[in-house]
């Protein structure tokens, strides 16, 4: 099983993203964080600084690092973004997560 994919589209915006906010060098950060409406919650940031131990996925010129304690939540799982009516996101599938809030960045995996 994969650990963390990143889709095509989330690959694209996350490129668009640092070159907007000339933020070149960036990765953006996917964490699980205790929180939320359902136990968990999902965080997204631009960061500059690596560490050691992060995982790293390159797709094209987009990057992403996820820590390991986020990544045992999020292993299996697929970081895409959705542009919907409601509004354009980042969404993680999660196959760990057994419920989820509304708003999708919070769940729970009881």
């Amino acid at each position: 099983m994969q650990q963390f994919a990143v889709t095509d589209r989330a690959a694209a915006r996350i490129a668009e993203i640092v070159a907007d906010t000339q933020a070149i060098g960036s990765a953006l950060r996917v964490a699980v964080l205790a929180g939320g409406c359902s136990g968990f919650q999902y965080r997204f940031e631009l960061d500059r600084e690596m560490q050691p131990d992060d995982l790293v996925i390159q797709q094209g010129p987009a990057k992403v690092v996820v820590d390991p304690a986020s990544l045992d939540l999020l292993a299996g799982s697929e970081l895409d973004f959705v542009d919907e009516l409601m509004g354009a996101h980042f969404a993680v599938r999660n196959p760990n997560a057994k419920s989820a809030c509304g708003c999708g960045t919070s769940f729970s995996i009881d």
